[in-house]
């Protein structure tokens, strides 16, 4: 009898190629072509990846949902083959398309050598890999650092690595609501590493590089580029989801987005957010420039309580959900739904206590696992790996936004491999960060 396969087996068995030309092409002409003509894109090729004979590289920052339409349209008519999270190969409304378009998956955050194997295929055969280091789009208007060390992949390959750099796409598609909003996109395609460079560079000067060619605050261009976008009226739906604390009394989860406002509901306190993403505050309001201002604030603030405490912890009611290993997901979501209990962060990681399949289950991830926290889709869950197997947790309240700040300065404050920018070094002045600043 035939052994029926789960599907990580399949994903492991599968053999890795250039993508398909027809398929590219189809890709290109439906999501570029028809598709994307909405988003009105703008391309900017200053060195162009066609004009390389061989194997290489494209990096992107990492903004939005759709950000691989941009990337396959710059690179047009370059096949490329994209790198997706590995959860995504279980729903069913991308399995069958990633694999015909040999697309690579790989588990963000974790070593994953299937995804290694995948890429040296594809590069050995003479191909284009196309990815994005910062391993998840932007949870709120700026980038992410890197995946620290990815610039070791690029001295082990050796060969060329373009950089597709975005702007407009995290306002097109934000994180706190799933509304796509019409305004102006660019894309701009350019040469970032040569193999001299790969050659000549460290490690570490390449992931700097990258880190600062990304640097992004997405509400100050908008703010310097003036661009209308068509929120259909709401700019400011489910905005709490990152803005979750009140500026002016300092209470945590009061603030309410609807419509074109967001308010306090302890002290009244909010503004009104106008079509260029602008805030307009109440008479005596205190509100940051923008959402990006307003979650740096945020980080700030966590990254005094946790030093000043160390009893800190912060814990929400949950359901948690895994993958299946046969059965694909459906109806846009992403894992099935196996128990519910508590998930609590504290000075020694992240801990979930309560049910899974029926069963009494818990679990805890220490700050040398755990970095950072995926954001599959939205504000509303968060995702990770633990020991290889993806989990999804649905907080009851709206605090995905706290809890993602939480695990990435817990991190900083006792492992720091996670490192914060360079430029937002002036946030831990004369603070501890990181084991190696404890010894």
């Amino acid at each position: 009898m035939k052994e029926r396969l789960t599907i990580a087996k399949k994903l492991a068995k599968r053999k890795y190629r250039p993508a398909p030309k027809l398929i590219a092409g189809l890709y290109k002409f439906i999501m570029v072509d028809i598709v994307g003509r909405k988003y009105k894109p703008k391309f900017h090729i200053i060195d162009d990846v066609n004009d390389c004979d061989g194997p290489c590289i494209v990096i992107f920052n990492h903004l939005s949902r759709i950000d691989h339409m941009y990337v396959m349209g710059a690179c047009h008519p370059r096949v490329t083959n994209m790198m997706a999270g590995y959860s995504e190969f279980y729903r069913k409304k991308f399995s069958f398309v990633f694999n015909l378009d040999k697309v690579i998956p790989k588990k963000q955050y974790t070593a994953d050598r299937l995804a290694i194997q995948g890429v040296s295929k594809v590069l050995r055969k003479g191909g284009c890999v196309t990815f994005a280091p910062e391993g998840l789009a932007s949870d709120y208007g700026g980038n992410k650092p890197i995946v620290p060390g990815t610039s070791k992949m690029f001295k082990h390959f050796k060969v060329p690595v373009y950089l597709c750099y975005l702007e407009g796409q995290y306002l097109q598609n934000t994180k706190v609501c799933l509304d796509e909003r019409l305004g102006e996109t660019h894309a701009t395609m350019s040469l970032l590493f040569s193999n001299e460079d790969i050659e000549r560079l460290s490690v570490e000067e390449m992931d700097d590089i990258i880190n600062e060619k990304f640097r992004r605050n997405e509400y100050a261009w908008n703010a310097e580029k003036k661009i209308k976008w068509d929120a259909k009226g709401r700019i400011c739906h489910r905005l709490e989801d990152i803005c979750y604390k009140c500026p002016k009394c300092g209470k945590e989860f009061t603030m309410k987005g609807e419509g074109d406002k967001i308010t306090c509901s302890n002290c009244g306190n909010g503004a009104t957010m106008d079509d260029y993403y602008q805030f307009h505050p109440f008479d005596n309001a205190v509100i940051p420039i923008s959402p990006f201002d307003w979650v740096e604030s945020e980080r700030m603030d966590i990254i005094r309580e946790i030093r000043a405490n160390p009893d800190y912890y912060f814990e929400d009611e949950c359901q948690i959900g895994n993958l299946d290993e046969y059965k694909l997901v459906g109806n846009n979501k992403t894992s099935f739904i196996v128990g519910e209990g508590k998930i609590r962060i504290d000075h020694n990681g992240m801990h979930y206590k309560g049910t899974r399949n029926g069963e009494p289950y818990e679990f805890s991830v220490d700050y040398k696992s755990l970095y950072t926290l995926i954001i599959e889709v939205d504000t509303s869950f968060f995702n990770f790996y633990l020991k290889g197997e993806y989990f999804d947790v649905f907080p009851k309240h709206q605090t995905v936004g706290k809890i993602c700040l939480l695990v990435e300065e817990m991190h900083r404050y006792h492992v720091n491999f996670y490192k914060n920018f360079k430029w937002n070094d002036y946030m831990y002045e004369g603070m501890e960060l990181g084991i190696d600043l404890k010894k």
